[in-house]
């Protein structure tokens, strides 16, 4: 009986003195809870860095395209838009319009005979526009595969503190051959703790580059058709100087 009441005093007074806040978890952590601790840290604020960025980006980048647009349906003509935005294209869909008024103009300016260039003018307008967006889309996509990495190994980077953690209280059960709460809770809170940082840093990265994706599958699709239009509109103009 008083083994027992003695086991049940040591272990409220060592329970008392645990710091259980964030800051003191980390302290009391083992070298290597710490240094998992860390990594999840430092991965979750790089990667909420690269979600301002990219969000910030994109909505600029969609803003930038919708006036672009709109000056291409306006009724200007083409050699008086392409004149306006080659210097600076600062939107992807402006320097795909470029990268077809490029070709035309190269074309049209080098050949003299235009009666046999319609199909292979256009298959050249339309590589060179699909080159400018897959260049374009591969710079928007730039770190996602840091975002969809984070967000597939951070809950087993959490893991693996959290089999650590629970792998020194065992040890610390073994050594102080008491079961008591107070030995047992130090160890079972680091470890849960590297698991919730686990989950801090990649829920946020699965939901953003999910959004991402979406967005960026849009801005091809927005870019395809422009291109498509674009490309029929040219198609037209040469048909028009083939007939003048």
């Amino acid at each position: 009986m008083e083994n027992t009441v003695e086991a049940v005093k040591l272990a409220g007074t060592s329970a008392a003195h645990l710091d259980m806040s964030v800051w003191g978890l980390f302290l009391q952590a083992d070298i290597i809870v710490k240094a998992v601790m860390i990594s999840l840290f430092l991965a979750s604020i790089w990667s909420w860095g690269i979600i301002f960025d990219k969000w910030m980006s994109l909505k600029l980048l969609s803003r930038k395209m919708n006036k672009f647009e709109a000056s291409f349906w306006s009724g200007e003509s083409l050699e008086k838009l392409y004149t306006r935005v080659k210097g600076n294209p600062n939107d992807p869909m402006a320097k795909t319009f470029c990268a077809g008024m490029n070709e035309w103009k190269l074309t049209m300016d080098g050949s003299n005979d235009k009666s046999n260039l319609s199909a292979s003018l256009r298959q050249r307008i339309d590589r060179a526009m699909a080159t400018t967006i897959n260049k374009e889309i591969g710079m928007l996509e730039r770190y996602m595969t840091f975002l969809a990495t984070l967000g597939s190994t951070a809950p087993f980077v959490g893991l693996f503190g959290t089999v650590w953690g629970i792998m020194n209280s065992f040890s610390a059960i073994a050594g102080s051959q008491n079961t008591s709460l107070a030995v047992v809770a130090p160890g079972i809170a680091e470890a849960l703790f590297a698991t919730a940082l686990g989950l801090v840093a990649a829920i946020p990265a699965v939901v953003a580059y999910n959004k991402f994706s979406t967005d960026l599958s849009r801005f091809g699709d927005r870019l395809d058709g422009f291109s498509s239009e674009f490309s029929s509109i040219l198609t037209r103009h040469l048909d028009q100087k083939k007939a003048a």
